[in-house]
């Protein structure tokens, strides 16, 4: 509703002849009897007016021009807050933009022009997914389809970590399984990938080359071969949930020279080296972070000359610079948490508009079966995988399980409740309620002869003396602002805890509000607020990527 109050309050405020470079914000207030919408500015603005925080309000709302019947009443409170009271009648007739607008409800345009990326997932190639991963993967797919619902054009990238220690490390582990498959009798180091699907992939070598490559060091082919079929493994995986990327950026190319002979690796130590903070000492290249107040500075070339993850991630950032995104959203893991700071800190000394840069920490994982906690450990191939938990509870229940707790929040995923059929299961409950819709729809062309296609009228103003209707209307108000607010926030948790709200507040009126059996006008009334009830439903799931079934 802020774009509905924002252009009085705006007038209001230059007709008292504020002006104040203060945000107009617009709440619901926690407490009903406070109104239905409330803001501050008064409060926000009174210190530089110089005036008394109730009196400005009550100025204010003196100079406040509604449209007629739109609201009931307008009260200040407390230390200075303006209350808004909608009529009944506004509630209503704002339901029928739902039915208006359809699929396009709750989008908007702020993004329009915009190009933004979302990086995600961005899982080394190095074993199949985790469980882990994968609330990464789901959090990032839907935070790209709140940016798309504000017109953003988006960008989902991969960042193909095919560089490094690690993936030296794949190779040898699949040489030495290669060994193993050619009779010889191998120690396996327990620094290596021990999964049986290391062993796989040597098999797959030994049968198209025999004995071969057994006197062979070079561990090229080995390393290849693994990184094509976990990939390949890894996208197969993302697409059983829906999640898809547009482009793969590969780590390597950061250190592939350039026609001038440089890596973009070294640009940055150029750079960083030029504003002086760079220096070296106990034979590694370090990043000079204390003199940004840090206790330690922070190593970019190891004593090995490897790279530390944040040369390269500083690199790969101002790749996203280059190609011009407006907003560059990095979904990463909370093994993150201590480095993503520096990369920040490094690219606002070479000159970048780091406020376009936004990160969203997802916690760890942990799965419970039976109330026991299932460990993980991809280096010994026993990690919770993927697939697995796909395979064990479905796709819907993965995705909004991953997302029904703060990104914030250690995630415990109780695989035995994401199983049930029953209401204490909140996919199924929110799934239920979107079945029981298409399912009343269904009986109401069958006795009543009810079909919305052919009905533009939809007595909704019929529905303006009960209040479960009018919770139940009121909460689809709320629809577009909630988008917003998940996408500021970078926490589609908000969108699952609003959907869950709206289905409460539908079986509410299911149970208490008589439809079918209702005198005709009520009845195409009722009809027509339980579909623009399944439209927002179904626009929410869309954007948590879940399926709207129409029976269950």
């Amino acid at each position: 509703m802020h774009e509905f109050f924002l252009p009085v309050i705006q007038n209001a405020l230059r007709s008292k002849g504020i002006e104040t470079s203060k945000q107009i914000n617009i709440e619901q207030p926690s407490d009903k009897k406070f109104g239905d919408y409330s803001t501050n500015i008064a409060l926000l603005t009174a210190k530089e007016c110089n005036r008394n925080p109730r009196e400005l309000a009550q100025q204010i709302i003196e100079h406040l021009v509604f449209p007629p019947d739109t609201i009931a009443k307008i009260e200040v409170a407390g230390p200075g807050f303006i209350n808004f009271y909608l009529t009944p009648f506004f509630i209503m007739h704002y339901v029928e933009q739902v039915l208006l607008d359809g699929n396009e409800y709750g989008k908007g345009r702020i993004g329009e022009g915009k190009r933004a990326i979302v990086e995600y997932v961005s899982a080394n190639p190095t074993g199949p997914l985790t469980i882990g991963r994968g609330r990464g993967g789901v959090l990032g797919d839907c935070i790209a389809n709140l940016l798309e619902t504000q017109g953003y054009e988006v960008t989902r990238e991969y960042y193909f970590n095919d560089a490094g220690r690690q993936m030296q490390i794949l190779g040898e582990s699949v040489r030495f399984r290669y060994l193993e498959c050619c009779g010889q009798t191998i120690e396996f180091p327990d620094t290596h990938y021990q999964g049986e699907y290391i062993r796989e992939i040597a098999e797959n070598i030994y049968n198209a080359h025999g004995v071969a490559l057994a006197n062979s060091n070079e561990l090229q082919i080995f390393k290849n071969s693994a990184e094509e079929l976990i990939f390949s493994s890894i996208k197969k995986t993302l697409e059983r949930l829906s999640i898809r990327h547009d482009s793969f950026f590969n780590e390597h190319t950061l250190y592939t020279p350039d026609e001038a002979g440089i890596t973009a690796n070294q640009r940055v130590i150029d750079a960083l080296r030029e504003n002086g903070y760079i220096a070296e000492y106990d034979g590694a290249t370090w990043f000079l972070t204390t003199k940004l107040g840090q206790e330690k500075d922070k190593v970019l070339i190891k004593s090995s000359g490897e790279p530390s993850y944040r040369l390269p991630d500083i690199g790969y950032h101002i790749s996203k610079f280059e190609r011009d995104f407006a907003m560059m959203v990095n979904v990463f893991g909370a093994d993150h948490i201590d480095e993503y700071p520096d990369v920040i800190e490094a690219l606002k000394i070479l000159g970048f508009d780091t406020n376009r840069i936004k990160i969203a920490i997802n916690q760890f994982v942990t799965t419970t079966v039976d109330g026991q906690t299932l460990k993980m450990s991809t280096r010994k191939g026993n990690a919770d995988l993927l697939d697995d938990l796909i395979d064990d509870v479905g796709a819907d229940a993965t995705r909004l399980f991953f997302i029904m707790r703060s990104k914030d929040s250690h995630l415990n995923f109780d695989v035995e409740l994401a199983k049930k059929q029953s209401k204490d299961n909140p996919v199924f409950y929110l799934q239920y309620a979107h079945a029981r819709i298409c399912s009343l729809l269904r009986i109401a062309l069958q006795e009543t002869g009810f079909d919305p296609a052919f009905s533009k009228e939809y007595n909704l103003l019929q529905l303006l003396t009960s209040p479960v209707e009018l919770q139940l209307g009121f909460a689809l108000l709320d629809y577009p602002d909630m988008i917003k607010t998940s996408l500021r926030l970078l926490e589609p948790q908000k969108m699952v805890e609003y959907l869950h709200s709206l289905a409460e507040l539908f079986h509410r009126f299911y149970q208490e509000c008589p439809i079918i059996k209702a005198e005709t006008d009520i009845c195409k009334a009722r009809l027509f607020l339980s579909l623009a009830t399944r439209q927002v439903l179904r626009n929410g799931f869309r954007i948590l990527g879940v399926s709207a079934p129409e029976s269950m």
